[in-house]
């Protein structure tokens, strides 16, 4: 009796911060997913009317078209606000609880896609789905009772930094010798490991200014963070020129958080509280969504429709979104 309760009081006195992130990171993910849909219609756009020449991937020649696309720049700033409010929920809560709230974007990502294309989702693709953000959102409910909000020492930034050095050059590796088979799940996986770095780091550089220790290792955080955003973005651009952006979502809002946990977990120590059945909890919910998005990329009704507008490059829809 008085270990339950002094457990039930450890965790009254954990909830009020933790969940004050919450609200945040889910109205960030509807950002998030109007800023996809409006991307992916720029995106997609300035693929019909360019030339790759035979090469794969997105050309750095067109990030200029883009420019000129009002979609995209629509796009970019609902994007640049969903992390904003994302870096907001982050400075309040654990990153194991509110990273993987961007599930939410998933669904209204796939009922906007739907609409706005036309294409209706089979059941599998609905199956999908509720395997993503129902492993996600089971994972973010269990994780909110787990975890601990716990400072960031130089031990734990120079571990960071050494395993995104290795992710980087692996990705860069594979990048160059596979890029003319890269395909829309390539690139996903790619852009959602890169941005659960991203978040990681943008929670160490918070913790360690918070902390009141902004020195050299958390100025190589930032440069980090900046390369991977960079790399990142490039890889979510050719997302959305080879497959559906409910793919995109679901890759980023499952991939992402699921790295940027992992590292939280083992690294950063923020699921120390964790009981064994938690941890177990974590993987198998964490596989569920996994397959989730692998399956979404298999059966999305969308994708053999990318792929067709790809091999005929069809001209038309000069409209200036």
């Amino acid at each position: 009796m008085f270990d339950l309760a002094a457990s039930s009081t450890d965790l009254a006195a954990l909830q009020p911060r933790q969940f004050i992130g919450i609200p945040i990171a889910l109205v960030g993910a509807v950002f998030l997913s109007l800023g996809a849909q409006f991307q992916h219609r720029g995106v997609t756009k300035v693929e019909r009317h360019t030339d790759h020449n035979g090469q794969g991937g997105l050309q750095f020649a067109q990030l200029k078209l883009l420019l000129a696309r009002p979609s995209w720049v629509i796009g970019t700033v609902l994007l640049g606000l969903a992390i904003v409010l994302q870096l907001t929920s982050l400075a309040f809560s654990p990153l194991i609880v509110v990273q993987p709230l961007g599930a939410v974007s998933l669904v209204i990502t796939a009922i906007i896609n739907a609409r706005v294309s036309g294409t209706r989702l089979n059941k599998r693709s609905i199956l999908a789905i509720v395997l993503c953000v129902g492993g996600v959102g089971a994972f973010v409910l269990i994780a909110a009772f787990a975890a601990r909000e716990v400072p960031v020492t130089e031990r734990d930034l120079v571990e960071i930094l050494i395993v995104l050095g290795v992710v980087l050059v692996l990705l860069g590796a594979a990048f160059v010798l596979f890029r003319k088979r890269f395909h829309a799940i390539g690139y996903v996986l790619g852009a959602g490991i890169l941005y659960g770095f991203v978040a990681t780091l943008a929670k160490s550089v918070i913790s360690r200014v918070e902390q009141r220790e902004f020195d050299i290792l958390t100025i190589c955080c930032v440069v980090a963070l900046l390369a991977a955003v960079g790399l990142g973005a490039y890889f979510v651009q050719n997302a959305y020129a080879s497959g559906p952006p409910d793919l995109v979502i679901a890759g980023l809002t499952v991939i992402d958080p699921l790295v940027a946990v992992t590292i939280g977990i083992v690294i950063l120590n923020e699921a120390a509280g964790a009981t064994a059945w938690q941890m177990v909890s974590f993987v198998l919910f964490g596989v569920v969504a996994i397959i989730g998005v692998f399956l979404l990329a298999r059966v999305h009704p969308g994708m053999k429709s990318h792929g067709d507008a790809a091999a005929a490059k069809a001209p038309g829809e000069n409209g200036a979104a």
